[in-house]
């Protein structure tokens, strides 16, 4: 008997037609013998509607009543499906973040899992219940509820599998496992058996949308053992089905490339003529960390007459917010100018097998200038190469680099 978590998307439970399949799913492992947590997401759309819903009364809604706000959403599904269970005549007992004792710390819409009580899940699980849990939210010291921000019920399924020392956290999404790129962009992407922990969290942060980038955090610290399968295409069980997040690049397929990640959501924010002293970097990035406002790429270039042109991303909708706290940023160093561009997009390529062969960027720049494809910033770790491009060219990019490194053939 094994001890599984199981967290299902919008899209998964996005109708109770949806939500009778999830439970018959479910139905399977437990009547294997398995001990089985559920997490769930709200209805797909939905967590947009109550946004929408709170932008029609603030322009810049409340965050604490913002996170009571659009914590509902998972609510409603994990009730539903708490009853799909009982109606197959399991039992099942559904619980919110704040039932579970999910702590976290008090930062509104983004919250950050500090610690899980677990003691009634256990009592449940050994007596027999399927436990079904909301994602996404939890509740801070003060009794506060949280929101672990977009795609956070990942994390929850996540940080419930290591609390609980689950032998397997199965994350069931739209999709049937971990692709070289996105097939809507590329049709001849292919999915991958495996890929390791490295190369998913780089995948992750860069913008592939199939795992949050805190799950995979949770997941490599912790030693979750983590598959992404489809909900929508029939179980058996098998080792090899969906795609294994794995610790062991030896037992995985070597390929140079393993993925190319890209992200629309990025602006460029570009401080002109910064007074060139120690410290100049810390006085820009320093408030804007303040501001809770998370930095991407950052680059800064050599101007004239003892100045420097700093210039970095950040998601495009915090691109106003940081914009404001730049404008008194700018007087106080006495820089020339604050400039913004949200018309751009970022592209990677992630693979471990750029530990041990050279010529990788150049081979990723040569293949972009071949299709006029300028690159305006450049960033680079030990298994990735990300540019920043204008966003017209991105899916160009995308499909010229995923052709040029030949991701479409399996590893021999």
């Amino acid at each position: 008997m094994a001890l599984i978590v199981q967290k299902y998307g919008g899209t998964s439970v996005g109708t109770i037609d949806r939500i009778r399949n999830v439970a018959q799913r479910v139905a399977k492992f437990k009547m294997l013998g398995h001990q089985v947590v559920v997490v769930l997401s709200a209805m797909s759309g939905e967590t947009n509607r109550l946004i929408a819903l709170a932008k029609e009364i603030q322009t810049v809604p409340d965050p604490r009543e913002m996170d009571v706000l659009v914590s509902t959403g998972e609510q409603v599904t994990i009730a539903l499906l708490a009853m799909a269970l009982k109606d197959l005549g399991l039992k099942a007992k559904s619980y919110t973040g704040s039932q579970v004792r999910i702590v976290t710390d008090d930062a509104y819409t983004k919250a950050r899992i500090l610690s899980i009580d677990e003691e009634n899940l256990r009592a449940d699980l050994d007596a027999g219940h399927v436990v079904v849990v909301a994602g996404f939210q939890g509740v801070d010291e003060t009794g506060n509820i949280t929101t672990l921000g977009r795609g956070g019920s990942d994390t929850t399924g996540v940080a419930l599998a290591a609390a609980l020392k689950a032998d397997e956290c199965q994350i069931y999404t739209d999709v049937d496992g971990v692709y070289t790129t996105d097939p809507r962009i590329v049709p001849e992407a292919r999915k991958l058996d495996a890929i390791t922990f490295e190369e998913m969290l780089e995948l992750a942060s860069l913008g592939s949308k199939v795992l949050q980038i805190r799950s995979v955090e949770f997941a490599g610290k912790y030693k979750v053992k983590l598959r992404v399968l489809s909900s929508f295409v029939d179980i058996n069980g098998s080792e090899g089905e969906g795609t294994l997040i794995t610790f062991e690049e030896d037992s995985m397929e070597q390929a140079i490339i393993s993925g190319i990640a890209f992200n629309r959501d990025e602006a460029k924010l570009t401080v002109l003529g910064v007074p060139d002293r120690p410290g100049i970097a810390a006085a820009i990035l320093g408030p804007i960390a303040d501001a809770n406002i998370d930095v991407d790429m950052i680059v800064q270039n050599v101007g004239a007459n003892n100045t420097t042109d700093f210039t970095f991303t950040v998601h495009r909708s915090e691109m106003k917010k940081a914009l404001e706290v730049l404008a008194q940023v700018k007087e106080e160093i006495g820089a020339r100018e604050v400039t913004s561009d949200d018309k751009i997009a970022k592209v990677s390529i992630v693979g471990v097998g750029m530990r041990t062969h050279a010529g990788i960027a150049s081979k990723m720049f040569r293949s972009l200038a071949g299709e006029n494809i300028n690159i305006q910033m450049i960033s680079t770790s030990e298994i990735k190469i990300s540019v920043v491009v204008e966003d017209k060219y991105m899916e160009l990019a995308v499909r010229v680099l995923h052709q040029a490194f030949e991701l479409e053939k399996a590893a021999a």
